[in-house]
């Protein structure tokens, strides 16, 4: 297996503490595989961070993301957080935008544990829904459907 490529601006690099925040208030990541011919794929995704690991849902549904995995587990995560547009220089055009990204290697699997996938959903739940609505809570009947699977862990 290859190792991550060098950080070309390693003065920018965030600190593990500061790259662990933002996998935890990230909104949607983006899950790049590779396919049986080499074909890069990226899709976005709801994501958790959950016990050092990055947590993406899917469907249990075979297709492209589903053959890539089953493929080749080697992946690529990618979440960022956009802040604000700023203007520099003089020219129109100088208008740069400030953001904070994490990009993190390593070796998906599919999690097919039904406590696990219960405690992801639990958790995916508090953090895109988050508001009491009367219904039941901790139910999920499609479960034994639908896929939960982590990819790699930011370090």
């Amino acid at each position: 297996m290859s190792s991550p490529p060098a950080v070309r601006r390693a003065d920018k690099q965030m600190s593990d503490a500061g790259a662990r925040a933002l996998l935890a208030k990230g909104y949607c990541g983006r899950l790049a595989t590779t396919s049986a011919d080499g074909s890069p794929y990226c899709v976005p995704l709801l994501y958790v961070w959950l016990d050092g690991e990055v947590f993406a849902h899917n469907t249990a549904a075979p297709g492209h993301l589903r053959r890539n995995v089953d493929h080749e587990p080697r992946v690529c995560f990618e979440a960022d957080e956009v802040g604000e547009v700023f203007d520099y220089g003089r020219f129109e055009c100088d208008v740069s935008i400030s953001h904070r990204s994490i990009v993190a290697f390593g070796r998906i699997r599919v999690i097919e544990d039904r406590p696990l996938k219960q405690r992801f959903c639990d958790a995916l739940m508090a953090k895109y829904h988050g508001r009491d609505v009367g219904r039941p809570k901790g139910f999920y009947p499609r479960l034994d459907t639908s896929r939960s699977t982590p990819s790699p862990s930011s370090g």
